[in-house]
């Protein structure tokens, strides 16, 4: 993976972007999400931030913790700069375009599906203390764009 064809994916899933290479900011439906990339160290993230880590309530802080290891899969929740964050971190060459496509539905669900399922999928990871069988919101299209 390179940072042109990232921009190229990031462009053709979102519904505006702006930034320069290694660094972008763009917005899927509702959702915001940024881009990171360090070539030098083969690394990259897509985050997507949530809420502020003060107005959450009593044992969500529990229930992401408890996401992370059931159904958050391939991304996580994490806190800095006191704000809960969905991001995937990975090396950047190894990644394949469907693996990046894959890495923004993703850091796109567990954003909204914080608060309720947690899931950044459909899957669960068995032993998972959610069986409410609550539904996933609308899934975006992270489908390739015909030019």
């Amino acid at each position: 993976m390179t940072n042109e064809k990232l921009q190229e994916i990031y462009t053709s899933v979102s519904d505006s972007i702006q930034g320069e290479t290694g660094t972008w900011q763009f917005h899927v439906k509702d959702v915001t999400m940024v881009s990171i990339t360090d070539i030098s160290h083969n690394r990259m993230r897509i985050i997507s931030p949530i809420v502020e880590v003060t107005s959450l309530k009593e044992g969500l802080l529990k229930a992401v913790l408890m996401a992370n290891f059931h159904t958050a899969l391939d991304v996580k929740y994490a806190i800095a700069d006191g704000i809960l964050w969905s991001i995937f971190v990975h090396p950047l060459k190894e990644l394949s375009e469907d693996q990046v496509r894959d890495a923004l539905s993703q850091v796109y669900y567990a954003n909204v599906n914080f608060g309720s399922t947690y899931a950044s999928t459909s899957l669960v990871f068995p032993g998972s203390e959610n069986k409410g069988g609550e539904k996933k919101k609308d899934e975006p299209v992270f489908k390739k764009r015909k030019i």
